[in-house]
């Protein structure tokens, strides 16, 4: 069967660029493995109607491909959960709170964390984002991690502890093992005068719900995509048209390849015609092994305690959210994930409420459903966000997120920073330079 274009990947960039090739006219096809769209974005109804998402959720006021993309779409675009009220809470062995600065800061360290959050703010506006090869120093502060980089500023264990909790809340890998670059290029990317801040990154949700954002795009493509259909082996050949088989044998044909796969299910696939230095480049790319916990409860009781929900753990969560009315969300990071994988699947939904139930008390026990998504070992993610460690911006190198036509490369591990942001930005610039070359 022949096409102008086979997309492989049904996630937000492998549909955003299908479908910008559609109506640039090209006759695109989507394979997608798995039995439905969205990839790492799909959601649930509760029998009282609410919306449960089970994967990304949130967005950015900086993230303007992702909501341009939602406004074309006819979606709402509101809040999230940093519009709730209440104070954001702590977890570590020796106690919980919600203050801030928080309960293992002692005399000085206040000051020492302002001070080294200055000196990384100024140092990420020395960092171009969509080409952080180019710095002068771009060796050596790829080199060092963010932890080491700390201490050698001067700051404090208990500094290091704060930025360590706050890293693996968003299951990005310990800042003992991320590279300085990778963290000063994300934040040139969305700059702040925090590390991090929640509001520039992740102020914003989909009201009808973030997986309809993949939902619309599917229901406009119709029969222009095959589901169930994992990819085996890409050929590309220039000239003449290029070959994907599919499990089972078959082969389709087309002019183009817009590969959307994340990174490590791309390493599955014998992917020829492409240059060695192009394919070692995506290669080298490795995503943070992470999972999301889901649980919906008859109402949002931890306002009783006047907390917004919001929280940064040193349990085997890292990190949890209201995503909407009595609906929480948290992340397991990569250093913990070990943890929940080794658990007997029987018991990994009460252990995990169990470091619910620390930050917010029994009735976290309570919930009407749970929901477990084991990305770092589902095959068709393996992974969360780009995980960058100390050498891998230099060792992946300048060819990220570029294209080699035909094949074209998108997806959020070939953007700054990952995120629904980076799927549909990647996926829309892929779309845009396959039809710029025809």
């Amino acid at each position: 069967m022949n096409h102008d274009v086979i997309v492989l990947g049904a996630g937000l960039a492998g549909l955003a660029a299908a479908r910008d090739l559609a109506a640039g006219g090209a006759d695109v096809l989507v394979v997608e493995a798995r039995d439905r769209v969205g990839g790492r974005v799909e959601q649930t109804t509760l029998p009282d109607g609410r919306l449960v998402q089970l994967g990304g959720e949130v967005a950015g006021r900086a993230h303007t491909a992702y909501t341009t993309l939602a406004a074309e779409l006819g979606l709402t675009l509101v809040p999230s959960y940093v519009a709730e009220p209440g104070a954001l809470t702590r977890a570590t062995p020796e106690g919980v709170s919600a203050t801030d600065p928080p309960h293992w800061f002692g005399p000085g360290d206040d000051a020492c964390h302002a001070k080294v959050t200055a000196a990384f703010t100024a140092l990420a506006a020395t960092v171009d984002p969509a080409d952080p090869w180019s710095h002068p120093e771009a060796a050596p502060l790829d080199r060092l991690s963010v932890g080491d980089w700390l201490r050698a500023q001067g700051a404090t264990q208990a500094v290091v502890r704060l930025w360590e909790i706050g890293q693996l809340a968003l299951a990005d890998g310990s800042c003992e093992r991320t590279s300085l670059l990778a963290s000063l290029r994300k934040h040139a990317a969305v700059p702040g005068t925090g590390h991090y801040e929640y509001e520039a990154w992740e102020g914003l949700r989909v009201a009808e719900g973030s997986a309809t954002v993949a939902l619309r795009m599917a229901e406009a493509l119709g029969g222009r995509i095959r589901t169930g259909s994992p990819v085996e082996a890409v050929a590309i050949r220039r000239p003449g048209r290029s070959s994907v088989r599919l499990a089972g044998g078959e082969t389709l044909t087309a002019a183009a390849v817009v590969s959307a796969l994340p990174a490590g299910p791309l390493r599955a696939v014998a992917v020829t015609g492409v240059c060695d230095e192009r394919l070692s480049s995506l290669h080298r790319q490795r995503h943070a092994l992470a999972a999301k916990f889901t649980a919906a409860y008859a109402r949002p009781f931890w306002r009783d305690q006047g907390l917004s929900r919001l929280s940064e753990s040193e349990g085997v969560l890292g990190s949890t959210w209201p995503q909407s009315e009595g609906i929480l969300s948290a992340l397991v990071p990569p250093e913990r994930y070990g943890v929940l994988l080794g658990t007997p699947a029987p018991l990994r939904t009460a252990e995990l409420l169990a470091d619910v139930a620390r930050l917010y008390g029994d009735e976290a026990y309570q919930p009407l459903a749970t929901f477990i998504r084991m990305w770092g070992t589902d095959p068709w993610t393996q992974g969360y966000v780009t995980q960058w460690t100390p050498g891998d911006v230099m060792a992946v190198g300048p060819r990220h997120g570029t294209h080699e036509p035909p094949f074209y490369v998108c997806g959020s591990d070939q953007w700054v920073a990952g995120y629904m942001e980076g799927a549909v930005r990647t996926g829309r610039a892929a779309a845009e330079e396959a039809l710029r070359r025809g």
